[in-house]
């Protein structure tokens, strides 16, 4: 364990030598041999002739892979804690059927062995999302994947709403207080929508009266937060595995006009000319899962391949703790072995999760501008003999592998993983 380090230096690095996969929008695959500058925690040049100043720390990436973080769209990383039993399980408020007040960021615990994990496998940022026991299961946050307090990780909250379509809310009616069929689910978001449009329309009529506000309630300030997701404000993040209620989710969307971002989309190859038709993106996972419930009969490895050959914005994820946040490039592998274009795979761990969640502007490409999330890789990410060397947050060194993994602990030393 090597001495502290001071918790307060700038945030400058210099990433050198290596074989840059910038991933930035432009990218058409293949790499440059170059440099990765970051000042201050955001990345101001990337290219082959980038002066190093003075004084501004270097990691030699010489003959490695050298990308932006990954991205995980759907995970439940500090509210579903491995490990820990009851004690750990912050994700479904069961007792909540449609509790779109609640917040993921309020229950998430940094300490979660899970972010140590996640930087491991170059992955930096994530969405925490609560679980699908509630049709409305609360809001959803963007972290950074190392920090001392859920504040310092923030990196975007509200990132949007969380709502479960198929067996899980089903099978969870919240002791009687929820529907138990796919009918009663549907018409539940349409209660709450219309809730929604309810409250906006008499606040809007109180004001232009001049009266004063009633007394907040709960319910008040559920209709609040859906009133802002039909606003465009924040994204409908819609669990929907089966095709009857992927279509399902696409008929709501067209029904209230709200930003669908459909998560799993595990028979999306049975509907495919419907999301292609709508542009939809797709979070599609976890993938290294059994078929244990009827509505994943149809998984398979190859549905990120389908619908990324269809035109459609893929985006992998675990599902943290369903599947280890750390086999989240080994997902992309299985997807590419299964038939998904190699560049498209490595665009679904970065970019394309960046611009479905909205955070492209911080995250998921190296460009100058964007958030110093820069990983140094052995080789290629999608070969499985390869690992993530040296992880940069923010300009921060937080991970490195000198033959075991270490992560930088927030007293300033290095700890193994």
């Amino acid at each position: 364990m090597s001495a502290p380090q001071d918790r307060t230096r700038s945030r400058d690095v210099a990433v050198v030598g290596g074989d840059v996969r910038t991933l930035d929008p432009r990218w058409r695959g293949g790499s440059v041999r170059g440099t990765v500058l970051v000042r201050d925690g955001r990345i101001v040049a990337v290219g082959p002739d980038v002066p190093v100043p003075a004084g501004v720390p270097v990691v030699d990436a010489t003959g490695r892979w050298v990308l932006p973080g990954f991205v995980d769209p759907h995970t439940h990383l500090g509210v579903h804690a491995e490990g820990e039993g009851w004690h750990g399980a912050d994700v479904n408020e069961k007792g909540e059927p449609r509790g779109a007040r609640l917040r993921t960021w309020d229950g998430v615990d940094p300490a979660d062995r899970g972010f140590a994990d996640a930087l491991g496998a170059g992955v930096t940022t994530v969405a925490v999302l609560p679980g699908s026991a509630g049709v409305v299961g609360g809001q959803t946050s963007a972290l950074k994947t190392w920090g001392p307090t859920v504040d310092a990780m923030l990196l975007r909250a509200p990132l949007g709403v969380k709502s479960a379509l198929g067996e899980n809310p089903k099978k969870n009616s919240s002791g009687g207080k929820g529907p138990g069929t796919r009918m009663g689910v549907a018409a539940a978001l349409r209660d709450a929508f219309a809730a929604a449009q309810r409250f906006t329309l008499e606040r809007d009529r109180a004001q232009a009266d001049g009266g004063e506000p009633g007394p907040v309630t709960g319910t008040d300030r559920d209709a609040e937060v859906l009133a802002r997701v039909l606003a465009g404000e924040l994204l409908w993040h819609q669990h929907a595995h089966r095709a009857d209620d992927i279509a399902t989710a696409v008929r709501l969307a067209d029904e209230f006009g709200y930003r669908l971002v459909l998560n799993h989309v595990t028979e999306g190859h049975l509907v495919l000319d419907l999301l292609r038709e709508r542009g939809l993106p797709a979070v599609v996972g976890p993938l290294l899962t059994s078929r244990s419930k009827p509505e994943l009969r149809n998984r398979s490895l190859a549905v990120p391949g389908l619908l990324a050959g269809a035109g459609l914005q893929v985006a992998l994820t675990t599902d943290h703790p369903v599947v280890p946040i750390q086999y989240l490039p080994v997902s992309a592998a299985f997807a590419v072995k299964e038939g998904m274009d190699p560049d498209e795979a490595l665009r679904a761990l970065t970019l394309n999760p960046a611009r479905i969640l909205g955070l492209d502007d911080r995250v998921g490409s190296l460009a100058p501008g964007l958030d110093g999330d820069v990983v140094v890789w052995s080789g290629d990410p999608l070969d499985v003999m390869s690992r993530a060397l040296h992880v940069v947050l923010g300009g921060r060194s937080v991970y490195r592998w000198d033959g075991r993994g270490e992560v930088l602990g927030h007293d300033g030393t290095w700890n193994p993983l």
